[in-house]
């Protein structure tokens, strides 16, 4: 894994989400804002509805016989555009409410990818510690590495003088030491050992 990979995903990444996490934010206040809007003019139109629906009660005690009829005969007359009318309203509140139904829709998939931005954002933040993590493996591997080729050379020099004097090897095993080395095809991250 190579440092200026690593520092050009860190850099990108959390800038585009950042970007996309605004816009996200911003489409979904619009979209509240115009589902408030959509049930402000249904409660309006019902307001509407409701002043048409009462129904002006005819007194019959003090009229006369021929307002009464007049009366029912206007009313019988203004029903009729009254019944269009309600309908009308009754449409319009149907095709206000099928509106709010897809913007709260649109509104339920913007917060579940929302959620998932908010995941994305926390899994960038901890491959940024990740990173460092196996950055400093990587280095403490390298130098493990050194140490380990410098305690072999030491032990190649003194292990003649040490059979000699105690009749068996100085250090054993130096072919099999390895150290963790952390590598990356970009997507996926794998710990190896290196042989020293």
């Amino acid at each position: 894994m190579t440092n200026d990979s690593l520092s050009q995903l860190t850099l990108i990444a959390p800038t585009y989400l950042i970007f996309y996490s605004a816009l996200k934010t911003r489409f979904m206040e619009q979209t509240q804002s115009e589902i408030a809007a959509l049930n402000s003019q249904i409660q309006i139109l019902l307001e509407e509805r409701a002043a048409l629906t009462i129904n002006n009660v005819i007194s019959g005690e003090n009229d006369s016989p021929q307002a009464m009829v007049e009366a029912y005969r206007r009313q019988a007359r203004e029903n009729a555009q009254l019944s269009v009318e309600l309908q009308g309203i009754d449409a319009a509140i149907a095709a206000l409410e099928v509106q709010i139904k897809q913007k709260q829709g649109q509104l339920v998939r913007s917060q579940g990818e929302s959620k998932q931005l908010i995941l994305q954002q926390q899994l960038e933040e901890a491959k940024e510690v990740a990173e460092v993590h196996a950055q400093r493996i990587n280095q403490l591997a390298s130098e493990l590495a050194a140490e380990v080729r410098f305690l072999k050379a030491c032990a190649n020099q003194l292990s003649p003088m040490y059979w000699q004097i105690y009749y068996k090897p100085f250090i054993t095993g130096f072919k099999t030491i390895s150290v963790p080395y952390v590598r990356s095809d970009g997507e996926v991250w794998t710990i190896v050992n290196r042989i020293v």
